[in-house]
């Protein structure tokens, strides 16, 4: 039978036990035990850190024996005299002093757990994750769990103090496309009806500035039915907010004043006001991504010009058929990069859609993977246009201009990682402006919204909206950090006439528009405030912050690849009485 907790509470934390001649009441889990018959010492543990108990001749006898049956993970409460220890740890916050326990209390005993609660573990993290609430005791994730926490207080704090209110909006709603398949709810009362988890809470907040709250926020919890990958989780939270009588230099202001903070308050690091810009054009055009990595250099270099007489078949059928040649240059990748690598780097190229990889790798001597085409000075051009020298290796995709980019973004941040010159302690913001308000959709052959059906357009682009899609661009941006998309904003259409015109240019019938966003729209002849805003995704923010490599790292129970929780088996199956009582039927062929 457990120990009774009667007359002892805890009056501090493990780690806060640093200074000697104080009593204390400890409580945690039992980390180490070193039994040397006539002496023992038990590390215990909680979310702070470990202090050592001590327990010699001198300790009550049954205080004595209830600490030699002690085993890893017992639950305990300790009170004792802070002395000074003889053998001194300097690597711990607590090393200094331990205490002499003049009173133990077992509270809960643990059988062994199915694997060694370390910080540095090779357990399988399926293991991990099936025995969840054991690995979460580790001080890794506890630290990034903790991190998450701290990041939610100053956004909270922050936002306070500038005049936004937080609102809660439905968990249950209406669905609406927003870009990714919905998590349906069926409803028991309205048979044959379903609720949607939000995927964001986008038109509550849009309706709450129609209602007069002019500066929203909200920790948001948000559900999208998607694949899943390192950076993406079914379920996550995002700071949510929106703003009225502001445009987007307003929002993009104050989302820097919070970045600015936290890095300060939380890391120590400060991080330089304004942020640097980039249209979605330039990120494109010089890193391939609209997310780009901007810590190192390695920019994609447009040599079209520089190689439009060499009769390759390869550059002129790409400029022939409207496309470019462009390269980068891996500096200091000669030596890294053997043949035997390089062609690793075409498979990989080919593999996102490239037709091949040409290559000048300049060792003792510029190898052209081409040369053959060359004619007298040819090289020597191309080298000095992309600015390479003895020991660089130069990387060159011919194709279409999406494709070019794509693959050359790519190929930058696998050279990069590979010579390893990205600083891990650099935080590079960047805000990604003049987003494209259409995509082109090769499979249907048509141009479909690249954001959600309230962006507003970019006044000067108005007139393309009927005629020339490609030319239209979004009063929208993203927040990337490191190379991660961290937020997306925008500005909201609040004009019904446009509104009405932006719903039938994405092919919306009037009855469609009724059906999803009916309420939306009725709300817009009431009048609507000019607003905006955006959703930083916490997960992200947190995941880059505790330099972890997987949002697993930074949430609590997460999700694996195919969206199941190894600890609880969800999602599971559900007895026929409660699919009958919501009027469902499983088709099980």
């Amino acid at each position: 039978m457990a120990d009774s907790m009667k007359g002892l509470r805890r009056t501090c934390y493990c780690g806060e036990v640093t200074e000697a001649g104080k009593e204390v009441v400890v409580g945690g889990f039992v980390d180490k035990i070193r039994d040397k018959g006539s002496l023992i010492f038990i590390v215990l543990r909680d979310r702070t850190g470990v202090v050592q108990l001590t327990f010699n001749d001198e300790t009550d006898r049954e205080v004595f024996e209830k600490a030699s049956g002690c085993k890893s993970e017992y639950v305990l409460m300790a009170k004792g005299m802070v002395q000074q220890r003889e053998s001194v740890n300097n690597k711990l916050k607590t090393g200094q002093v331990e205490i002499a326990v003049t009173d133990l209390r077992i509270l809960s005993k643990a059988q062994t757990p199915p694997f060694e609660i370390t910080n540095e573990t090779k357990v399988n993290e399926e293991l991990r994750l099936k025995y969840r609430y054991l690995d979460l005791r580790r001080e890794p994730l506890q630290r990034n769990i903790i991190m998450r926490h701290e990041i939610a207080r100053v956004a909270r704090e922050y936002f306070y103090e500038n005049n936004f209110i937080e609102i809660e909006t439905p968990m249950m709603m209406k669905s609406t496309p927003e870009g990714a398949r919905d998590y349906l709810i069926p409803s028991r009362v309205h048979k044959g009806k379903f609720y949607a988890l939000p995927q964001s809470p986008q038109i509550y907040k849009q309706l709450l500035m129609i209602a007069g709250f002019d500066r929203y926020i909200q920790l948001a919890r948000c559900f999208r039915d998607e694949d899943l990958r390192a950076d993406r989780q079914p379920e996550f939270t995002q700071i949510d907010l929106e703003m009225s009588f502001v445009d987007a230099e307003d929002i993009q202001m104050c989302i820097e004043g919070f970045v600015q903070r936290l890095f300060k308050e939380i890391l120590g690091v400060d991080i330089p006001l304004p942020l640097p810009k980039l249209t979605f054009a330039d990120a494109m055009n010089r890193y391939g991504s609209d997310k780009p990595d901007t810590r190192f250099g390695m920019e994609i270099q447009d040599i079209s010009e520089t190689v439009r007489d060499i009769d390759f078949v390869v550059f002129r059928n790409a400029l022939e058929n409207g496309g470019s040649v462009r390269a980068i240059n891996v500096k200091n990748g000669a030596s890294t990069y053997t043949r035997k690598e390089i062609d690793k780097l075409t498979d990989h190229a080919k593999g996102i859609g490239a037709k091949g990889l040409a290559y000048i790798r300049w060792a003792d001597e510029p190898n052209c993977s081409f040369k053959k085409f060359l004619g007298e000075g040819d090289l020597e051009r191309i080298c000095s246009a992309v600015d390479a020298q003895q020991g660089d290796l130069v990387l060159i995709c011919a194709d279409k201009n999406k494709t070019v980019l794509s693959v050359l973004g790519a190929l930058r941040l696998i050279a990069a990682k590979r010579l390893d010159i990205i600083p891990e302690d650099t935080y590079n913001f960047l805000w990604i402006t003049e987003m494209p308000f259409f995509e082109y959709d090769e499979d249907s052959e048509t141009w479909v919204a690249a954001h959600h059906p309230f962006t507003m357009p970019m006044e000067e682009c108005l007139e393309y909206l009927d005629t020339d899609p490609a030319n239209v661009r979004a009063k929208a941006w993203d927040l990337v950090l490191n190379g991660t998309e961290l937020s997306s904003g925008s500005m909201r259409i609040t004009d019904y006439e446009l509104q009405q015109k932006m719903f039938e240019a994405l092919g919306m019938t009037d009855e469609e528009i009724q059906a999803k966003f009916g309420f939306l729209v009725d709300a817009y002849r009431y009048g609507a405030p000019p607003h905006g805003g955006m959703g930083i995704g916490i997960d992200r923010l947190a995941m880059i912050m505790c330099k972890a490599d997987n949002l697993r790292d930074v949430t609590a129970f997460p999700k694996v690849q195919n969206a199941s929780e190894l600890m609880s088996e969800c999602p599971s199956a559900v007895d026929d009485e409660s699919l009958n009582v919501l009027g469902i039927k499983l088709d099980t062929e």
